[in-house]
């Protein structure tokens, strides 16, 4: 089982600048969306499908084009619709905090509003003018005269009587009263007292009669009062109804089509007619009852509140709101501080991000509606109304207690599409109950494609449209050749590109700055790798101080010599956007036991569940290959040596095995050779992640210490594909400097690792002699050997004590 090392062509799949039929992307057509038929089809689908409940969810990874994706397909859908309704709220002349909402055809909207502030600026003006003039003022004087004479008429008849029986009417501070007289003088009362009783007695009882009378005439005044009121208003109706009537009959010609406006602007005259004398003050008194008491600006509630103008569109709306508060996705209420208190009307709705992608189309980020306060249910619960309810935050939590404005709910015809990635998308599924109801289509879009010659043509293609869009110099095809190959390093697969177009942005962006450093008008194969080794530059202080504390020493790591039970694992660190390799010491001891396999990491738990899996899948292996016959009796531990943080995944299970074997077997392990990989029960090794950033970490170690030749890397067979590494450690592989070795199972491994054969049973069922399993297999049976002897030895001596 003789495993060959990989050559060089098998490190790393280039491309040919040759093999691209163009000089500079220059020369290509924007392509559209790749490798995402699945997620575009699914798009489609949900913006065609008017059912209620058929909005869409995004599932994928930031930087995979969703939004580019979503934004084209639903912009090309929305051209082919109408523009949507003009929405305005105006005043309730019977509910005031109730303003009611407007429909309009779109455009029409904008001409109500400039026809109402046109009316509100004439009447402002008309109306003051109505009043002032003589002829309004000749007529309300000749009121005022009627009244006023027909008191003073009452008066004197009053007095007359009076005085007819030698009774005086006189005013004091408390109102009228009588008094007798006596030769046109009032009696004194000491005088009054000295009368004769008959004569004083006559004189009371003409008092108490005219007394009476008096009262009579006194009620009559208020009533007299009201009249000259009610004559007042129907004279201000009249010159109002003279003032408005000719511009509101206007509006109604130009608004005949549209019954709810004509309703308003009737409302509005009759409002008009009936209030205008408390605005102008053209009236002293105040009106009775409980009805609304004049605002500052009484003529604000006769204009038009415009929130949605559709006037400019040609097609239905497409809008992405960035941040989806409550108040941004619904709509708010403002209020005005006036005289130390903050006031309110219709005319401060202000409309949110579902009003003005009514009737077509809104995009959102998941994550950002979920961290707002109330926007997700908010959200949920406008779309299942299938209307637009205005609710504040207070509102909602009741912490607002006070009357404020409840505007009229507006009709909504909506398509919602969430963008977020699959984790929110699974979460919401099980635990929000309203999610699949809301959002039935998902789109789920790849992170990578495949790579062939038609996706590289289109990714050639992609890279020219990125380019244009950022306004960045043309890439020559070598330039394009090498971000091609860097997509396939991105996507961690030679038989790949990545789908992560935010960071083919960012390279296509570094790298355009390098070439105007360098004063090219092409960006060139040379430009993009100045990019890419500077964007590892910035990101690699940490691999940098971690390879620093091995070559020192710190961190202990062979590459030289062998040793028993002790093998160079290799795992990788993720920090932000860069990801690098660290070779780690993994050890392994064994001795007389009941064939446990410790895990360190586990028992202090620092081990994640997957590593503690593969350590008991493995354990599972050793039992079926060596205690079939005889029980395991060793006990075993297994340690990452000098490792201080968290350890997961199974990718060093292999690592792991061959260390214990290694322990059981007393054979060195080369210290030249590192290892990943996983395995399964039967002893394969198994495809595991990060395999380019690993070889690469053990290869700088060794290559820092001096390549021998004699060093390398275990990868599991199935991961050869993925390959697409550097271009020094191809260089060294192809000067037989450095050595990678696909494995397939634990046997080629530890062959490789040790120098002996693993060794096969014969038709005896033993190894071969000398082989590597059959060392393990002596040294277990000498376990169980000593362990019977144990007992034996336990049994005697207990039987001598009894």
């Amino acid at each position: 089982m003789i495993v060959e090392p990989l050559g060089p062509a098998d490190l790393y799949r280039g491309c040919d600048p040759g093999s691209l039929r163009f000089e500079t992307t220059e020369d290509l057509e924007d392509g559209g969306v790749l490798g995402q038929a699945r997620a575009l089809e699914a798009i489609q689908f949900g913006a065609r499908m008017e059912r209620q409940g058929y909005n869409l969810y995004l599932l994928g990874p930031p930087g995979t084009g969703k939004h580019i994706a979503v934004r084209k397909i639903l912009e090309d859908k929305a051209a082919g619709e109408d523009a949507p309704a003009d929405w305005a709220y105006v005043y309730n002349f019977e509910t005031p905090h109730k303003p009611v909402a407007l429909r309009l055809p779109a455009g029409r909207g904008g001409q109500l509003y400039a026809a109402t502030r046109h009316l509100v600026e004439d009447i402002r003006a008309a109306i003051p003018a109505a009043f002032e003039n003589d002829e309004y003022r000749s007529q309300r004087q000749a009121i005022e005269e009627e009244f006023r004479e027909r008191q003073s008429e009452a008066f004197e008849l009053m007095r007359a009587r009076a005085q007819g029986k030698s009774i005086a009417v006189i005013r004091t501070s408390m109102g009228f009263a009588l008094a007798p007289l006596h030769d046109s003088e009032i009696i004194k009362p000491e005088i009054f007292e000295k009368i004769p009783q008959e004569e004083r007695a006559r004189i009371e009882a003409d008092i108490a009669a005219l007394q009476g009378d008096l009262e009579q005439l006194i009620r009559q005044a208020p009533r007299w009062e009201k009249e000259r009121r009610e004559a007042l208003r129907r004279l201000n109706r009249e010159v109002t109804a003279t003032a408005v009537d000719h511009p509101i009959e206007e509006l109604r010609e130009t608004f005949a089509d549209l019954p709810d406006v004509l309703a308003h602007l009737e409302a509005m005259r009759n409002d008009l007619v009936e209030n205008v004398h408390t605005m102008l003050g053209v009236e002293d008194a105040a009106r009775g009852g409980d009805q609304e008491r004049p605002q500052t600006d009484g003529f604000r509630r006769y204009e038009t509140n415009l929130i949605v103008d559709n006037a400019a569109l040609s097609a239905a709306p497409v809008i992405y709101e960035d941040l989806p508060t409550l108040p941004n996705l619904l709509g708010r209420v403002e209020h005005l501080p006036q005289m130390g208190a903050l006031v309110t009307d219709f005319t401060l709705i202000k409309p949110g991000a579902l009003h003005r992608a009514n009737g077509g189309y809104l995009i959102l980020d998941a994550r950002k509606v979920l961290t707002q306060p109330a926007a997700w249910e908010a959200l949920k619960r406008n779309l299942k109304a299938r209307r637009i309810t205005l609710e504040s935050l207070g509102q909602m939590l009741s912490l607002v207690s006070t009357v404020s404005l409840e505007p009229e709910p507006i009709p909504l015809d909506i398509k919602v599409c969430l963008s977020g990635d699959r984790v929110l998308y699974y979460l919401l599924s099980t635990y929000d109950p309203d999610f699949l109801e809301l959002f039935k289509v998902a789109a789920d879009f790849d992170d990578d494609m495949a790579r062939n010659e038609d996706t590289t043509t289109g990714y050639a293609r992609l890279i020219a449209a990125t380019a244009r869009r950022e306004g960045l110099r043309p890439l020559d095809r070598a330039g394009v050749a090498r971000v091609i190959e860097h997509g396939s390093r991105l996507a961690g697969d030679a038989e790949k590109l990545s789908l992560k177009l935010e960071s083919l942005c960012d390279l296509l962006s570094d790298a355009d700055h390098f070439a105007g450093e360098a004063g090219a008008n092409l960006v060139s194969a040379g430009h993009v790798q100045a990019a890419i080794d500077a964007q590892i530059r910035r990101a690699d202080r940490l691999r940098q101080r971690a390879y620093e504390m091995i070559e020192r020493d710190i961190v202990l790591i062979d590459t030289t010599g062998a040793r028993v039970g002790q093998i160079n694992g290799l795992s990788v660190l993720q920090l932000g956007g860069y990801a690098f390799g660290r070779p780690s010491r993994i050890t392994a001891r064994v001795g007389l036991g009941a064939g446990k396999v410790i895990d360190i990491e586990r028992e202090v738990e620092l081990g994640g569940p997957l590593h503690s899996k593969g350590v008991l899948i493995f354990s599972g292996f050793l039992a079926e290959r060596f205690g079939t016959s005889r029980p395991l009796s060793m006990s075993a531990s297994l340690v990452f040596e000098q490792s201080y943080g968290g350890v997961e995944g199974d990718s060093a299970s292999s690592a792991e095995l061959y260390a214990l074997l290694s322990a059981l077997a007393e054979l060195p392990i080369k210290q030249s050779l590192a290892v990943t990989g996983s395995v399964n029960q039967h002893g394969e090794v198994q495809a595991i992640g990060g395999v380019n950033e690993k070889i690469e970490g053990f290869f700088d170690i060794c290559k820092a210490r001096g390549l021998t030749g004699g060093q390398g890397v275990l990868i599991p067979k199935a991961n050869a594909a993925n390959l697409m590494l550097r271009a020094d450690v191809v260089e060294a592989v192809a000067e037989a400097r450095f050595a990678i070795y696909p494995v397939a199972t634990i046997d080629e491994g530890i062959e490789l690792l040790t120098g002996l054969p693993a060794g096969t049973r014969d038709a005896a069922g033993a190894y071969l002699e000398g082989s590597a399993n059959r060392l393990v297999e002596e040294r277990l049976t000498s376990f169980a050997e000593a362990r019977r002897a144990f007992a034996r030895e336990g049994r005697e001596a207990s039987g001598e004590s009894a």
